[in-house]
């Protein structure tokens, strides 16, 4: 019943206005920390992620132009992460994702490799269609990095799910809708708590000028 009380929330929600932004609030968890806060802004441009306060550290992504800043206030920094190039998928990387119906509205997935589960949740189909696409496009933009990091890991904490969640399918479960519940083989979990249209506010779209810009590796 709750699933199905959010989907018919989204499909509400009509036609957005142009000047309009979508603002997203999940509760995340990483394995052993305690549940915080991930506040998700999204306009045709731009996506914000950040713990839902406007003047503190936030990841920015410029969709037109395919590059993420992650902005350290503290640190005083800007780092620029671009997309770049990937070598050929593993032939012994065998992906199989499974798809189910759960609550109207909403498909349940199952994400497996080599037949190790390396994510599985719940999406709802027609709810915020260009935020999941967003949130594909940030996970595609930086791919190249993190398959960077993947193969500088030591071997024995390398896993093939890291290569999937994070390079190989980072759109495969986000095509499927906007996640309304996640978790990870790891044991990270991301739960949906509620979608809303407000204003656009251009100034937490833009990137403090103070800041010194490093690009990072890719």
């Amino acid at each position: 019943m709750i699933l199905r009380g959010l989907v018919l929330g989204f499909l509400g929600l009509g036609m957005a206005h142009a000047a309009d932004m979508t603002v997203l609030h999940y509760v995340d968890q990483d394995p052993g920390g305690a549940p915080y806060v991930t506040r998700i802004l999204v306009t045709p441009d731009f996506m914000r992620m950040d713990g839902g306060e406007d003047n503190a550290d936030f990841a920015l992504l410029d969709r037109r132009q395919r590059q993420l800043v992650n902005v350290s206030r503290d640190n005083k920094l800007a780092l620029v992460f671009a997309s770049g190039a990937l070598p050929p998928r593993p032939a012994s990387l065998k992906s199989r994702l499974d798809v189910s119906k759960a609550a109207p509205g909403t498909q349940r997935f199952r994400l497996e490799v080599n037949g190790v589960v390396c994510s599985e949740g719940i999406a709802a189909l027609r709810a915020a269609p260009d935020a999941a696409r967003a949130m594909a496009e940030l996970k595609s933009v930086l791919a190249a990095t993190q398959y960077r990091v993947w193969k500088d890991t030591p071997v024995e904490l390398q896993h093939d799910c890291d290569l999937a969640n994070q390079v190989w399918e980072t759109d495969s479960t986000l095509k499927l809708g906007l996640p309304l519940e996640e978790r990870e083989f790891t044991g990270r979990t991301r739960k949906f708590e509620r979608e809303t249209r407000q204003p656009l506010q251009p100034e937490l779209f833009r990137v403090p000028e103070e800041l010194t810009v490093i690009n990072a590796p890719s």
